[in-house]
């Protein structure tokens, strides 16, 4: 069922995620900045007033090392990286109407204003934690700066999180002889205070149980959160720690000197601080688009794998904060090359300057990228190959071909002067009509943000133009003396036909579209313009707009970034965005035999008592029942995400063969199975119902 997009107009507000100042744009990331792109130019042609912001996310750790190495300050640095990632984006034609910092004054206003509000709300709890610190900089050391040997598989120099070798997870206390990353001296177990937002709040649980069943998320998206959520009776959110210690390159947070806003709580702000800076420039009224009871729409377009930073933490904390949540969270899923993951041996990791370098058209990019997306969380396959097929026989074979085999005889033969009204057949009529109500169909496409559901039916309809342009033969009517009136009409059609495709391709192709319509001698094509025929016109001399890709190209920019990969060390990639930095999916382990799994022994296990521990930061401890005379005692890291009282009856599955470890609390006698990856957080395993204690796991 084809939806009619309301005639009145829209206000909207609409921001893509903020690539971290660490790292280049590679086609990965083009994947969300060229789908928002394409759905705010849309809007526009729409004659919605409609705004599209985004910054360089630009504090943290990373940034004050990688800095500090260069010998320049971390301003220095983020100016040099906010250049290039614009440059890059404007290659694109990723249209910003302002693209900002968060290491702007805007920024830094709304960060505070918005933690002294949580802050009144009694949402900000300040708690003691236990880190490793490195004495030599004096410093505490994230996960990714501690480095040693695996306690599983003992490979040497492995990070604080994972291992790279074996693909074990484990805490960075847990490493054998750890040494920091950034000066290689021993790191010692420090406590420190740190500032939480207290997502576990009931006032928070309660919102988000009704905030994510509205249609701000995508299905898929929506049942995620809900696995997130639990039920009304689990609590199973954990509070955000917001705050790192000096030395740190960021905000201070305004009544802790030396403490630092970390990331959740200044990069989406970002949002806020550069539609601010766009405000003061364009004399827009911020507070129409950001108050609780404002009447625009928001709209951030984000990766799928920080769903659950845009779901969850940020709508909460606006909420509490007196701002608005957002009308729509649009996620997409990852770029694969190939089939594969972008690697770096197969010269995939392909950044956005490389391919300037090489391809130089980048709207043969944003073409296949719209043939693919269609609104879902679905990843996305460049396939190289399919790439240059699909430019070379949608784009030039079907569309540009309309075109090149017809305006030349509207030069040669009449001045550049298009047929008149009265001159075109009622058959010519019907058809460009039938172009023209394809219209509704192709916007509704566009707003869903369907963008391959909407090439198919302009490829469908460039079809029938070509079938158009073969019946009508004009290249044999301009031999044939008597037929200069049936030569201007067929090629008047023909263009026609060429100018609609054009306009519905325009959001896709808009530097391309622009020399369409200087083409014509047109103003710019808006959607509205689709009814407005060109008949009787003076056009401008055809000129060839696209050529085709040739495959030569493809395999250079390969072989150029195997290349560089040869002549450059390898290193660990950066994230996509800061906020996901310390989520990374880790490695899947060497594989096993069936007889090495079988000598695990997981049981079900009823938590039959769970309680604090005195003195430990992390560790809760659990007595649990599978089956035995006598219960188990469990030590169990998961004092930050769960309430022991919530925990009590519980049913869960446990390692009941791994042997007892004594530690400074007492003995433990296994071990609970928790998940943990791309989301905060830990979660304990649960049996489907019906599942008793002491039964065996399989």
């Amino acid at each position: 069922m084809t939806r009619t997009i309301p005639a009145k107009q829209r206000k909207i507000l609409v921001t893509s995620a903020l690539p971290y100042a660490n790292g280049s744009i590679h086609l990965g990331h083009l994947v969300e900045y060229i789908q928002t792109d394409i759905w705010v130019r849309f809007q526009k042609m729409q004659g919605h007033s409609c705004h599209y912001v985004c910054a360089d996310d630009t504090h943290g750790t990373p940034i004050m090392l990688r800095a500090e190495k260069e010998g320049i300050t971390p301003e220095q640095l983020i100016a040099r990286v906010w250049q290039e990632h614009f440059d890059d984006f404007s290659a694109f034609h990723v249209n910003f109407d302002n693209y900002g910092s968060t290491n702007s004054n805007e920024t830094r206003e709304f960060a505070q204003g918005i933690y002294k509000k949580l802050k009144a709300e009694n949402l900000i709890e300040v708690r003691s934690i236990e880190q490793f610190y490195d004495p030599v900089k004096n410093m505490f050391l994230p996960d990714r700066f501690i480095k040693g040997e695996c306690p599983k598989c003992h490979a040497k120099d492995q990070y604080g999180d994972n291992c790279e070798a074996c693909g074990a997870a484990y805490a960075p206390t847990e490493l054998i002889n750890p040494f920091s990353a950034v000066s290689g001296a021993k790191p010692e177990l420090r406590n420190s205070d740190h500032y939480f937002f207290k997502l576990s709040d009931q006032r928070c649980q309660d919102f988000l149980r009704q905030w994510t069943r509205s249609d701000t998320l995508q299905a898929e998206a929506s049942n995620k959160m809900q696995e997130w959520l639990g039920s009304a009776d689990e609590n199973k959110l954990s509070d955000w720690d917001i705050s790192r210690d000096a030395p740190y390159f960021g905000f201070e947070i305004p009544d802790a000197p030396g403490k630092y806003f970390y990331v959740w709580l200044d990069a989406p702000v970002g949002y806020m601080g550069s539609f601010k800076q766009l405000c003061e420039k364009k004399g827009i009224a911020f507070d129409e688009y950001w108050k609780q009871d404002s009447d625009a729409e928001l709209y951030h377009f984000i990766g799928k794998d920080i769903l659950y930073f845009h779901a969850l933490f940020w709508p909460a904390m606006l909420q509490h904060a007196g701002y608005r949540t957002p009308t729509k969270l649009f996620a997409h899923g990852f770029l694969t090359v190939n089939g594969e993951k972008m690697s770096k041996s197969r010269g995939t990791f392909i950044t956005a300057r490389s391919y300037v370098e090489h391809i130089k058209n980048t709207e043969y990019l944003r073409y296949y990228y719209a043939a693919k997306l269609n609104g879902s969380m679905e990843d996305l396959d460049l396939s190289l190959d399919d790439f240059v097929a699909k430019v070379n026989s949608d784009l030039i074979g079907k569309f540009i071909n309309i075109a090149s085999r017809t305006a030349g005889f509207i030069s040669k033969k009449f001045d550049g002067k298009l047929a008149g009204k009265e001159q075109v057949s009622a058959a010519g009529n019907a058809l460009m009509s039938s172009f023209i109500a394809a219209s509704p169909v192709i916007a509704s496409c566009y707003e869903d943000r369907d963008f391959g559901k909407a090439i198919r039916e302009i490829m469908r309809l460039a079809d029938q133009a070509n079938e158009y342009v073969n019946d009508k033969a004009p290249w044999v009517l301009a031999k044939q003396e008597g037929q200069e009136a049936a030569l201007q009409e067929a090629c008047t059609v023909s263009l026609n036909l060429f100018r609609l495709l054009s306009l519905y391709l325009k959001p896709i192709l808009p530097m391309l579209a622009k020399e369409v319509e200087s083409f014509f001698n047109i103003d710019p094509l808006t959607w509205a313009s689709a009814e407005n025929l060109v008949l009787g016109h003076t056009i401008n001399t055809y000129q060839h707009l696209m050529t085709r890709l040739d495959p030569k190209l493809i395999e250079g920019m390969v072989a150029a970034n195997q290349e560089s990969l040869q002549a450059a060390p390898q290193s660990h990639s950066p994230a996509r965005h800061a906020e996901a930095q310390q989520h990374a999916i880790a490695p899947i382990a060497e594989t096993i035999s069936i007889d090495d799994f079988s000598k695990i022994d997981l049981r079900v296990a009823k938590i039959v008592n769970a309680e604090h521990v005195e003195g430990a930061e992390k560790l809760l401890k659990l007595t649990l029942d599978i089956g035995e005379e006598k219960p188990r005692t469990v030590f169990a890291g998961i004092k930050s995400a769960y309430d022991p009282e919530k925990l009590k009856g519980r049913m869960t599955v446990m390692v009941a063969n791994l042997a007892p470890r004594k530690m400074k609390f007492g003995m433990s006698e296994g071990m609970v199975l928790a998940a943990s990856g791309e989301a905060p957080g830990l979660f304990i395993l649960s049996p489907d119902d019906g599942a008793q204690a002491g039964m065996r796991v399989k």
